[in-house]
């Protein structure tokens, strides 16, 4: 059986103790099940490790023992997903497995076909259930690192303020959109190294509007196919992700 997981960003920086919150307590002492003497790896989301065994196993207020740290290694390029809004519960399976292949930030959008607007009180209250998704990801796959869950804005906006990346993606239905594997060579070719920080910017039912995708390629970013067929906001965010994961690791 797997070592048991739980999320903590203690106060020190060489703790010997960890407290729990009342939350991560339940879900490791109850949901879990973990019993005194278990070993138990509590992360911050940033990489840092403990691994500790379960001194006090209080429902809401459980203790470990740090054994020892370990600092994780971050994969060798960073992530970024641009997601406009999809229907119903698909952003939270979305979050959930872009933390799993370790996208390091989710940027939900609204975008001019999205069907899915939320006010202020409402978008706070998404990305708390965002970050929870992550979380429980994390915890689930074993990832040190928790991806950044940005503010909810118009794709607009933040095509044409996307700055500081190698490369800029957005898959694409339209014709003389490319393939990855050629973006990616001609990137090598022009810069003799592989992309450090990519971007993938993806639509929600419907894609992009005409006037978005030209936004977006006045903005710098790629056209890129994925495939003949046309796949679910969902299955293309996914998709895109773990083929780029795949190629930056090749």
């Amino acid at each position: 059986m797997p070592d048991f997981r739980a999320h903590c960003l203690p106060s020190e920086r060489e703790p010997r103790e960890l407290h729990l919150t009342a939350d991560e307590s339940h879900h490791l002492v109850i949901v879990n099940r973990a019993a005194r003497g278990d070993t138990v790896v509590a992360f911050d989301g940033r990489g840092r490790e403990w691994v500790c065994e379960l001194v006090d196993d209080g429902r809401i207020s459980a203790v470990l023992k740090v054994r020892f740290a370990q600092q994780a290694k971050p994969l060798p390029f960073e992530l970024t997903l641009g997601q406009a809004l999809p229907k119903g519960p698909h952003m939270d399976a979305i979050v959930r497995k872009a933390t799993e292949l370790g996208v390091a930030r989710i940027v939900p959008l609204e975008s001019e076909r999205t069907q899915v607007r939320l006010d202020d009180e409402r978008s706070d209250k998404k990305i708390e259930k965002w970050q929870t998704a992550a979380l429980e990801a994390a915890k689930q796959c074993g990832n040190p690192w928790l991806p950044e869950i940005a503010p909810v804005q118009t794709a607009a906006n933040f095509m044409s303020s996307a700055r500081g990346y190698d490369l800029k993606l957005i898959a694409s239905l339209q014709p003389g959109a490319k393939k990855l594997k050629t973006v990616l060579a001609a990137f090598q070719a022009a810069q003799g190294r592989a992309p450090k920080k990519a971007l993938w910017l993806i639509g929600p039912e419907g894609d992009f509007t005409p006037a978005e995708s030209s936004l977006a390629q006045s903005a710098g970013f790629e056209p890129v196919t994925l495939g003949p067929l046309v796949l679910r906001c969902e299955t293309a965010a996914i998709y895109a992700l773990s083929v780029l994961s795949h190629e930056l690791q090749s």
